[in-house]
Order: C-alpha cells, then structure tokens, then sequence
C-alpha cells in the first residue's frame, strides 16, 4: 500500500516537473519559426527591389558615358593612350573645301587656356613607345636634343611608302633647278633657279596685263627660298612701286628697280646662308576629304603623333614629296621663319597683315618621312645639333661652310642614312614658356647630303602655326566663316584651304 501511493507521488511529480517546460518549448518554437519565414519573405522582396534600382542606375550611368563618349568632337585631341583632352583651338577637323560637303567646319569661341603640345626629349639616345595605329606601338629615339629631333622606324609599310611615291608620280614632280649637270661648277655662287628680269616679271604679272600692282607682288613672297626672290628683292622692289606716281610699274621700270634689287644680295655674296642651293624634283598632295586613303591615313597618324589639335594640322600644308638623284642636294636651311613686324605668316595671310611686305613660314614642326633607302648618300644632315652653344661664325670651319652639303656635309654633328618607311619628327622653334610658339630654334638648321648612288624619295609634312595665337584663332574662324557662307563668296576667295597655297607656283 506504501509502496503504490510513493510510486503515485512520483508520478505525479515527474509529470509536475515536466509539463511547465513541454509547453513553453513547443509553442515558442512554432511562433519563432514563423517569425523567421516572415523576415525571409520581406529580405527576398527588398533584395528585389534594390537589385532592379541599381541595374537602372547601372544603365544610366552606361548611357550617359556613351552620350560623352560619341559627342567629344573629332577636335579632340586624342593622346596615345587613348585618353581625351580638349583641343588647343577648338575648331571641327574637316578641312574646308570648295565643293559642297555634308558637313559644316565649325569653330568655338577661342580659349585663351591653350597650349600646343610638346613631347620630352629626356636625353640623346632615349627610347619611347608611342601608340600610333591601334594594336601597335612605335618606338621612339631621341636623336638630338637641341633641337628637339625623334626618330621613329616603320612610320609607314613598304606598300604606303609604294603608294606615296606613285601618287607624286601620277601627279608630275616639278623641277626646282633649270640647269643641266654641265653648269653645275658655272653656277655655284648664283641661285640654281635663274630667271631673266622679263621671266621674273611675267610671273609676278599674275593678270598678264602688263603692270605691276602691289597686291601681285606680295601675293608671290610665298616663293621664299632665295632661288629667285628673296625677301631683300621684294622690299626692294616694293619701295621702287610705291615711289612711283601711279604706283604700278612697267616691264621698264621694274627692269631698274628689279636690277637695284638684285645688288645687295650680290654684296653679302660672302655672308652665311646668302644662297639657299637645292636641286630635286617635287610636288604636292593633298591629304583632304576625296584624297587617297593612304594619304589620309598617314596625316590621321601625325594627329596622333603630335597630339596636336586635328584643325592645326589640316589646315597645314599640304604633304610636299621630293625626288633626289645622283648629285642632287639640299643646303642647310631653316624650315620655319622668324617673326618680325614686317612680315606675316603665309597661312594666316587671309586674317594677316595685309600691309606687311612678305609672308614667311611659320612651321612648328616638321616630320619628314623616308619613302626610298638610298644605297650610298643622301643623308639628312643637322650640322650644328647639340652644339654647346650657337654661333654662326662658327660653322666656317677650315675655310668651310658646314651649311655647304656639297662639301662638307660629313662634317655635321648629326647624319641619318635613308630607310623607308621612317620618319623624322623636330621642333622648329622653341617653347614660349606659356605654352605656345616661341622663337626660331637655331640648333633646326639642317640640309641633304649630295645622293651618291640610287634614288632618294621622301615626303615632308609641316605644322603651320602663328606665333600670334590671336591670329591663328582669327584665320581659323575666318576659314570656318567663309566656309559657311562659301556659296556666296567672289571666285577670288572659292578655294581658301592653305593646301591650294603652293599649287599656283
């Protein structure tokens, strides 16, 4: 009996003792597991929601890139690696034409925050990549530090360089000497193109009508290179018309004038440089809209080269291409001019000076190309590079004239052999120290030793830049203007492209 009610009195306890813990356990444990598919349902929908929001944001940002991306002007400069900078003169890289194009040149309001770029030399014998064509780099030699010269090999391929070389073919090469071999020890002290007093006339008659205006004469100061008129002539020659009454002159009077003209070049005959020497054969092509792609192609890679502003260089010369054969040459020379007040830029002539007395050139830069190895000569030749110091006098040197490549053109501090397909980038003229154009690098002078066997080509492609940025801004609006209102101009002002500059001559 005492041993039925303990086990009664355990029973009881052990269900006493087990019940307060069944319950709670069991019923907190369904409501935490529901509490827990609630939070899951609502994390599941937020997760949704800030997914769609940042995939929108994604694809925002994506379309406004693009909307930067495909609207930066073909003005922009484009640097080598591919990143975007502002130009230096805003202006659209279509080179005018006089045919109707289905696009306009458009030209900004000009900055003032400019500067035209200039690569680092860092020292002689330096070598740097630079990306010209996609998917390929260039190396890149320093050469010469005064002045600023690069050497970059495979400029162009073989097939290009083919191509130039024909398309100066088909386009007839131009003498610049009239003189057969046989008078070449006849004339070493006279200009190798002579022309009589009544040729020189003719050709600054530009009407034919007998008379000399003032407008003619200047008109002709583009021929700078001494072979038959020199800034000395013009000057001489202009003082002569405007001291006649009707300020014009006859083949008479231009005989006198034309004579004093010609006495103190005769003078200086033993000064440096008093004779620029050439003999080659050239011509000039055109590398606008409708020109050869390869022709094209190859002033696209200059733009990157430089990293100058599209609009500077396609309204630059056009691409001269020379032919040196056995004998020919180049006496050392400068590309570019000084700027003085009597003159103005041969570019900018349309917003130039009008009363200056002759127009020079005003060239940056220069980068010639090799279309032709030569087998013996024709070296590119600077004969005072990375001298300490310049000195004119100094290159007489035994009683020779290092500007002289007939003579001595082995003695110049600097040689490059012809290899085709490389290119040859220098800077004419210094910086001036804000970024622009500065005075004329003396150290640039340099010239082509005589071809001694095979035929030498190559082509030239010039940077025209006024040392006056105001009016490199005023020509480029200028041409953006007439450009415009092109369909309405005299026929005196259809083609105002400066790559028709040279073709008159």
């Amino acid at each position: 009996m005492d041993d039925a009610r303990e086990d009664l009195l355990e029973h009881e306890d052990t269900d006493i003792s087990e019940k307060p813990f069944l319950p709670p356990y069991n019923v907190p444990f369904r409501s935490t597991r529901l509490n827990i598919q609630r939070s899951n349902v609502c994390s599941r929908a937020y997760f949704v929601v800030v997914m769609v929001f940042f995939h929108v944001y994604i694809l925002n940002v994506i379309a406004l890139l693009m909307y930067v991306h495909y609207n930066n002007g073909p003005g922009d400069l484009v640097n080598g690696d591919g990143a975007s900078s502002a130009p230096v003169i805003s202006t659209d890289s279509r080179l005018p034409q006089p045919a109707p194009s289905g696009r306009e040149l458009h030209v900004e309001d000009y900055s003032q925050s400019f500067s035209l770029h200039r690569m680092e030399g860092i020292r002689v014998g330096h070598v740097q990549h630079v990306s010209i064509v996609p998917d390929r780099t260039h190396e890149m030699k320093t050469l010469s530090l005064k002045p600023l010269l690069f050497e970059i090999p495979g400029f162009l391929s073989e097939e290009e360089c083919r191509v130039v070389v024909q398309l100066a073919q088909l386009k007839g090469l131009m003498d610049s000497k009239a003189a057969t071999p046989s008078q070449e020890q006849a004339e070493l002290n006279q200009p190798l193109l002579s022309l009589s007093t009544e040729e020189v006339f003719s050709l600054l008659d530009l009407n034919q009508d007998g008379f000399l205006q003032k407008q003619e004469i200047v008109s002709h100061s583009r021929s700078r290179d001494g072979t038959w008129l020199s800034p000395d002539n013009l000057r001489q020659i202009l003082s002569g018309l405007e001291a006649s009454p009707t300020e014009i002159l006859t083949i008479g009077e231009f005989r006198r004038v034309y004579d004093v003209s010609q006495r103190p070049r005769q003078q200086r005959s033993g000064s440096l440089h008093s004779h620029f020497k050439r003999r080659s054969r050239h011509t000039w092509l055109f590398q606008g809209p409708g020109s050869h792609h390869v022709l094209q192609t190859l002033r696209k890679r200059i733009i990157a080269l430089t990293r100058l502003p599209s609009a500077l260089i396609e309204l630059s010369e056009p691409l001269q291409v020379s032919r040196y054969e056995h004998g020919d040459f180049t006496n050392a020379h400068y590309d570019s001019s000084s700027s003085q007040s009597e003159t103005t830029c041969a570019h900018t002539r349309l917003a130039g000076n009008t009363s200056a007395l002759t127009e020079v050139s005003c060239r940056y830069l220069t980068v010639l190309f090799y279309l032709s190895s030569v087998e013996d000569g024709g070296e590119s030749t600077f004969p005072v590079a990375d001298n300490r110091t310049y000195d004119e006098q100094a290159l007489v040197q035994d009683g020779v004239d290092l500007t002289d490549t007939q003579q001595a053109c082995g003695k110049g501090n600097l040689r490059m052999t012809p290899t085709a397909g490389t290119a040859l980038l220098w800077y004419n003229h210094l910086s001036d120290g804000r970024g622009w154009m500065g005075e004329l690098d003396e150290y640039s002078l340099h010239g082509d030793c005589p071809v001694k066997r095979g035929v030498k080509w190559v082509a030239d492609s010039w940077v025209n830049v006024d040392p006056d940025h105001q009016q490199q801004a005023r020509y480029q609006r200028l041409v953006a203007q007439r450009h415009k209102a092109k369909s309405g101009m005299d026929d005196h002002y259809q083609s105002f492209s400066h790559s028709d500059l040279h073709l008159d001559l």
